[in-house]
């Protein structure tokens, strides 16, 4: 509403040019972004009850979106799909949550 009314634009974040390789490495970025905050949350939840399974699980993410991030850059979607694994990470955390849960929920 302010941004309206004193006639600020919104920010540019993507070149106008499709091919641009500031365009993979920003959207590479913007992809972290949006896995990150249900990555934190998972890894926490299942480190209090697993902690070396998550450290574990945590470390496949990490290094997932390293190679992930690195085949993006490249502009080539193939490449994408090497890091692709580090979802593979994620649905550890989220199974190591839903047991952990479980096992508190039934112990109550």
């Amino acid at each position: 509403m302010q941004r309206k009314k004193c006639g600020l634009k919104y920010p540019k974040m993507y070149e106008d040019k499709e091919d641009s390789v500031f365009n993979c490495y920003q959207r590479a970025h913007q992809n972290t972004l949006e896995s990150y905050p249900a990555f934190i949350a998972l890894l926490l939840s299942s480190g209090l009850g697993y902690p070396l399974t998550a450290s574990t699980f945590g470390m496949i993410w990490v290094v997932g979106r390293v190679f992930y991030s690195l085949g993006y850059y490249s502009g080539d979607p193939r490449k994408r799909m090497r890091g692709m694994w580090h979802m593979a990470g994620l649905l550890g955390l989220l199974a190591t949550t839903c047991v952990f849960g479980c096992r508190l929920a039934l112990s109550l």
